[in-house]
């Protein structure tokens, strides 16, 4: 796939701002402007960017609280 064809930035690629793909400028790095930064950081406010998570039973046990002591009765 050729670099400049692919939505997504590399890294250390050619430096393009990963909002709109212009070159970036070493001022607002790695964006290309502050506009696109803006953008950038209101699309992680509004939960647009996220890390998926996996959901254990043992992350299940932990929110419930402690496990009762045996020994305490």
């Amino acid at each position: 796939m050729n670099a400049q064809t692919s939505s997504t930035p590399r890294a250390g690629g050619a430096g393009r701002c990963p909002v709109c793909g212009r070159p970036s400028d070493p001022v607002t790095r790695p964006f290309c402007s502050v506009r696109c930064a803006d953008v950038d950081l209101g699309r992680w406010l509004t939960g647009q960017y996220r890390i998926p998570a996996v959901v254990t039973d043992e992350d299940s046990a932990q929110e419930s609280g402690p496990a009762p002591d045996p020994d305490a009765a």
